[in-house]
């Protein structure tokens, strides 16, 4: 397993809730829930944290419970946290939407005179060879 995260700590083996802390998660929940930054939040739960550590906090559905971990947290509250911090990103234009990407077509039709010239120079002899193409697919990709 790999680190064990704020609020549990391992007996025997098992994840087990860790009073104290797991106090200090649902004040979190409940400060950030009831409008305070996230830095104000973790200051009146008394998590010292950076701002993407809290954010994460928030994020990780291990509070939920799962197979290992007992649940600190309601899904509800979970829920209502996660639609606040997506509303509060939204806000303060913090969410990336992706760029539509612009199709660009390329001529991939061509009709080409006969060629016989041949040069030694390899510069030469290619301006030769296109100057040998008669008509290429348009941009719309019409002929």
């Amino acid at each position: 397993m790999s680190h064990t995260p704020f609020g549990y700590r391992i007996e025997n083996g098992k994840a087990v809730i860790d009073k104290e802390d797991a106090e200090q998660i649902k004040t979190l929940f409940q400060s950030y829930l009831s409008g305070d930054s996230l830095a104000e939040a973790a200051k009146k739960a008394g998590i010292k944290a950076f701002h993407s550590g809290i954010g994460r906090i928030l994020r990780n559905t291990r509070y939920l419970g799962d197979e290992f971990y007992p649940a600190i947290i309601d899904k509800d509250t979970f829920n209502i946290a996660e639609a606040e911090r997506i509303m509060r990103a939204e806000r303060l234009g913090r969410i990336k939407k992706p760029e539509q990407e612009k199709k660009t077509v390329y001529p991939t039709a061509f009709r080409v005179k006969e060629g016989a010239e041949e040069f030694d120079d390899p510069f030469a002899q290619a301006e030769y060879a296109y100057s040998l193409i008669e008509t290429e697919v348009n941009k719309n990709g019409s002929k």
